[in-house]
């Protein structure tokens, strides 16, 4: 492993927030506004029709494995047509999700913490989602953000790990990739060769014998802290 780090990649959802609550006030939002603008369609598909529907696409479409704003507006037009409704309708209700689906909560540690590590090296997003840092309010602390919608592929596929390396004009061995999923983060970062950071926020045991991120932290704040004391050694 070099060290330290000349940069870091950064996954997003479960690393600097909860997705979960996210997803389901967007999927809230986007029911409540197709009760008013679509009615029979809201009827329809509830909301757990309407992420059954969306599960499907993304079944069907693998095509679209790298493409959650893509699997998302298959769907409502899909549902706006069962429904009998104009599929204009598909652009501003997904604008309705988006919209919610960007307006998350940082864990605790987060705002401190990233902008000490900005300060330290450039900090690159690196996605499966569709999160939005210029929304969210966050893009100053980024050199870019990197979504997997974008690049055409997603973690944990050595590509998108490579393309930001390139983006960043640094070989892989000298990017710190941060991420909460073992697989689709530590392996994919490990596999692509990167360094690899463990976010493991909930305390569990790492799942595999075979392959162990280089290091493993329970927040963004010792993330920093580690960071502080590798530049100062």
């Amino acid at each position: 492993m070099t060290l330290p780090p000349r940069a870091i990649t950064l996954d997003l959802d479960d690393t600097l927030w909860p997705v979960l609550p996210v997803i389901e006030r967007a999927e809230q939002a986007l029911q409540d506004w197709l009760h008013e603008h679509a009615p029979r369609t809201a009827r329809r598909f509830p909301i757990q029709a309407m992420r059954a529907l969306r599960e499907r696409v993304a079944h069907e479409r693998r095509d679209l494995a790298h493409d959650y704003t893509e699997q998302r507006r298959i769907s409502l037009r899909m549902a706006l047509e069962a429904g009998g409704e104009d599929t204009a309708l598909v652009d501003p209700a997904f604008e309705v999700f988006i919209d919610a689906r960007n307006r998350v909560e940082l864990f605790p540690d987060v705002p401190e913490a990233l902008a000490r590590i900005a300060r330290r090296v450039p900090v690159a997003g690196l996605t499966n989602g569709n999160a939005d840092l210029a929304r969210i309010g966050l893009d100053r602390h980024f050199a870019f953000n990197l979504a997997a919608r974008e690049h055409g592929e997603a973690k944990p596929e050595p590509g998108i790990f490579l393309a930001a390396c390139q983006r960043l004009s640094l070989p892989p061995e000298q990017v710190l990739h941060v991420g909460d999923h073992p697989e689709f983060d530590v392996l994919g970062a490990r596999r692509a060769g990167l360094m690899s950071c463990w976010m493991n926020r909930v305390g569990g045991d790492w799942p595999s014998t075979d392959h162990h991120p280089h290091i493993e932290v329970d927040d963004l704040a010792a993330l920093a802290d580690w960071l502080d004391a590798a530049h100062t050694d």
